[in-house]
C-alpha cells in the first residue's frame, strides 16, 4: 500500500522530502501502521469500515483537506454510496458555519478555570438533519458529533460526550477507537500540509499571530439536559469525579491523568495489549491502560511517538521537540500534556524562565520569547495547530532563515503534529488531575 501521507501530501517514492522521511524510519512505518490499523484493520472490532470511513472523510473536510476528504470518500463510496453523499452534505454545513467565523479559528472551547477564562473561543456545534439522521443511523451520527468536538473543539469534551456515545450503540472499545481514528487523523492531515508546504514558495497564508484565537460572543452549545441525560442513563460506565483537585493554570510538571471510561485492568491485559505498552512499566498507567483497549492502534502510536521524539541520530535538538509539543498542547488547551513536555523542555534546554513564559502568556502576538529558532519553532507549531491549519511557506521561510534545515523542519512539525494527536486522546477520554 502507498504511504498515506506521501500521497497527501504529494511526495513520490524517493523524492527527497521521502528521503528525509527515511530518517525517521520507524515514525514513517508506525504512522503508516496507524493508519492500517484504525482505517483498514483485518478485523473491525466492532467499528464497522462504513464508520470508519465515515468519520475519517468528515473530519478530513473538517480540517480543510481536499485531498484527504476525497480519499475517505472514495473508500467510504466504496461500503455505501448514500453515507458518501450524506456525509458530503453534512460537510456543506459544517464548513459553511467556520467560513462564517473566519476571522475566528479553532481550537474551540470554553474554559472551565476562571483564571483562564479570556482563552475561551466559542464557536459553531453540528448538529445533523432529520434526513442524515436516517440515512447514517443514530449511532454513526453520534460517532460525526465525537468527531466534530476532538476537530473542532477539544477542550470541550467532557464526561457527557463519552456518555452519549454509550447511548449511541458504542462500547468502550468502539469509542477508544473512535478517539483514536479521529485524533490520528488530525496527526495524519497535519503533518502532510507541513509536509507539502516544504516544496512550496513562500505563501500570503495569515501569520499565527494574525490568526490566533481570540475571545468571541458565547455560541449555542449542545443542550445540557440531553448531555446529563445521557449521564445518568449509563451510570457508573463513566466517571465525574466530583472531588477532583483539578488544575487552574498551566504548569511545569506535578500533574496526574484520570479517565472517564474504564482502562482494562492491570491485570486483565491479554498478551497482544501487553505487547501494544511497548514498555512494561506503562501498564501502571490508566491511561496507556485505557488506549491498550485498541492494541495495534496503541502499539503503532507508540512506535510512532518514540522515533519522533527520541531518535537523536540526527535533526533538531530534544528541547526543541518538546517544546514544539508544548506549544500544540498550550493553544488546544490540553493542561496535563503541556505541563509533561514544557518541563522536559526545561530539562533539555535548562531555559525554566523562558518556558514558563510560553505557560503564562499562551499563544498571541507578545508571545516572542526572543530566541530566533524557539520562536520559529513555536509559530510554526501554533500555525499548524490552528484549526484550520495556517501553515504554509513563510513559516518554512522563518524556520530556514533561523538556521534549521528541511529536516529539522520534519522534526518540529511531526512533533506539533503529533501533540494534535495526543492532546486530543487526553482531552477526550479523561482530565488532568493537580498532585502538588
Amino acid at each position: 500500500m502507498a504511504d498515506i501521507i506521501n500521497l497527501l501530501a504529494g511526495i513520490a517514492a524517493n523524492d527527497p522530502l521521502d528521503v528525509l522521511r527515511d530518517h525517521r524510519a520507524q515514525a514513517k512505518e508506525n504512522a503508516q501502521l496507524s493508519f492500517e490499523a484504525l482505517l483498514e484493520p483485518e478485523d473491525p472490532r466492532g467499528v464497522s469500515y462504513r464508520e470508519r470511513y465515515a468519520v475519517a472523510a468528515f473530519t478530513a473536510g473538517l480540517l480543510g483537506s481536499d485531498r484527504a476528504e476525497e480519499f475517505y470518500r472514495d473508500l467510504l463510496r466504496d461500503e455505501d454510496e448514500a453515507a458518501s453523499w450524506a456525509v458530503a452534505e453534512l460537510l456543506d454545513e459544517a464548513v459553511l458555519a467556520l467560513d462564517s467565523r473566519a476571522e475566528v479559528r479553532g481550537p474551540y472551547g470554553i474554559v472551565e478555570s476562571a483564571a483562564l477564562s479570556a482563552e475561551s473561543v466559542p464557536g459553531p456545534w453540528f448538529t445533523a438533519d432529520a434526513q442524515s439522521r436516517q440515512t447514517l443511523g443514530s449511532r454513526l451520527i453520534a460517532g460525526l458529533e465525537f468527531a466534530h468536538l476532538l476537530a473542532l473543539h477539544p477542550r470541550d469534551a467532557r464526561p457527557a460526550h463519552l456518555a452519549l456515545l454509550l447511548e449511541s450503540g458504542w462500547d468502550e472499545d468502539g469509542i477508544v477507537t473512535l478517539a483514536q481514528l479521529v485524533s490520528f487523523l488530525n496527526f495524519q492531515i497535519r503533518i502532510s500540509t507541513g509536509l507539502a508546504a516544504l516544496t512550496e514558495p513562500a505563501s500570503t497564508v495569515p501569520s499565527p499571530d494574525d490568526a490566533a484565537p481570540s475571545s468571541h460572543d458565547t455560541e449555542d452549545s449542545p443542550a445540557s439536559a440531553r448531555v446529563e441525560e445521557a449521564l445518568q442513563s449509563v451510570g457508573d460506565r463513566v466517571k465525574t469525579y466530583p472531588n477532583l483537585k483539578r488544575p487552574e493554570l498551566f504548569q511545569q510538571g506535578g500533574l496526574g491523568w484520570v479517565p472517564w471510561i474504564a482502562p482494562v485492568a492491570e491485570a486483565d491485559l491479554s498478551d497482544d495489549q501487553q505487547d501494544a505498552l511497548i514498555e512494561a512499566g506503562r501498564a501502571k498507567n490508566p491511561y496507556f491502560r485505557l488506549l491498550a483497549r485498541d492494541p495495534a492502534a496503541l502499539k503503532a502510536r507508540t512506535l510512532t511517538d518514540f522515533d519522533i521524539f527520541f531518535n537523536t541520530t540526527d535533526g533538531l535538538g530534544r528541547a526543541e521537540r518538546e517544546l514544539a509539543a508544548t506549544a500544540a498542547s498550550r493553544l488546544n488547551g490540553c493542561l496535563f500534556c503541556a505541563s509533561v513536555h514544557a518541563d522536559r523542555a526545561t530539562e533539555e534546554s535548562g531555559r525554566r524562565d523562558l518556558v514558563q513564559r510560553l505557560l503564562d502568556e499562551g499563544i498571541g502576538t507578545e508571545s516572542r520569547l526572543g530566541d530566533q529558532v524557539w520562536d520559529a519553532v513555536i509559530d510554526a507549531s501554533v500555525a499548524l495547530t490552528l484549526t484550520p491549519q495556517t501553515f504554509g511557506g513563510r513559516h518554512v521561510d522563518q524556520l530556514r532563515a533561523a538556521g534549521l534545515g528541511d529536516g529539522d523542519i520534519i522534526d518540529a512539525l511531526s512533533c506539533a503534529a503529533f501533540f494534535n494527536w495526543a492532546n486530543r486522546l487526553m482531552l477526550s477520554l479523561g482530565e488532568p488531575e493537580q498532585l502538588k
